[in-house]
């Protein structure tokens, strides 16, 4: 299967979801080329950017792990 470059934007609502976070993008870290998180604490909130460099499969695995996550948002964007 062909590799795609995949931009996923996640929002942590909840800092109790954080650690979930953190061991998923660690399982699939191999992937992973690059990482930016901002906490927003006037917010509250902690904003992650990941960049990925795998299959659909992955990008789409790791994606539906982390939306059904309580208080976490992602969204994601591939490269043609």
């Amino acid at each position: 299967m062909e590799n795609r470059i995949a931009i996923l934007g996640i929002i942590v609502e909840d800092r109790e979801s954080s650690n979930q976070v953190n061991e998923l993008l660690h399982v699939y870290g191999e992937h992973i080329v690059g990482r930016m998180g901002i906490p927003h604490q006037k917010e509250g909130c902690s904003i992650i950017t990941i960049v990925m460099d795998c299959s659909n499969d992955t990008i789409n695995a790791l994606s539906g792990k982390l939306g059904r996550l309580k208080n976490v948002q992602v969204k994601s964007m591939l490269a043609k």
